[in-house]
């Protein structure tokens, strides 16, 4: 929703998307920059977009409990986002996100701002999100996660889909020159 094609459909279980509305798709969007409202405690980011939608109160705090739960912040609702870590901040962006109960979460290198050390707690939490079955695409550099959770990698370069195949195949047997190249200097062989 943020840009409009300029042609094609877009589908979502066989249906035509285009003209819907964004927050009607069913599609949540968590950004590499967290976009938290600074003077808004974590339970009021996550409620935010809730009350815009006038969902009940009683909902929403249930909604926001359970999101935070499933992100390992069941006890941070009180808390700003500058007391928390980039790595619990972005965790809190991916909650803001389940709080709208989406078919399909797209994640836009959501580890690129982060510590080393932190990128492992939101790497876990996306893990967890598909052991439960949560359909995502994944905008990222970390190769090992790719491996680990994608059904389909699809490597693209400027703005075009170069190679795509499922993570073992990917990995094992690029197909491309431009895809070995890639993966030469990200891992090393």
């Amino acid at each position: 929703g943020f840009e409009t094609p300029t042609h094609g459909e877009i589908l979502l279980d066989g249906n035509i998307i285009s003209n819907i509305p964004p927050h009607k798709r069913g599609i949540g969007m968590v950004f590499q920059n967290y976009a938290l409202f600074p003077h808004m405690t974590v339970a009021e980011n996550l409620s935010f977009p809730l009350e815009v939608r006038k969902i009940s109160k009683p909902d929403i705090k249930e909604k926001v409990q359970k999101a935070l739960d499933m992100v390992e912040l069941g006890n941070f609702g009180t808390r700003f986002p500058a007391q928390l870590s980039g790595g619990q901040q972005q965790r809190v962006a991916i909650a803001r996100s389940l709080c709208m109960k989406p078919r399909i979460m797209l994640f836009d290198e959501v580890t690129s701002a982060l510590d080393p050390e932190m990128i492992k707690e939101v790497l876990d939490t996306m893990i967890q999100l598909a052991e439960d079955g949560m359909t995502m695409i994944c905008v990222t550099h970390e190769m090992g996660f790719a491996r680990q959770v994608a059904d389909r990698v699809i490597f693209m370069d400027d703005g075009q889909i170069v190679e795509q195949n499922e993570p073992e195949e990917f990995f094992k047997n690029p197909k491309s020159d431009r895809t070995k190249l890639f993966l030469s200097q990200i891992l090393g062989h």
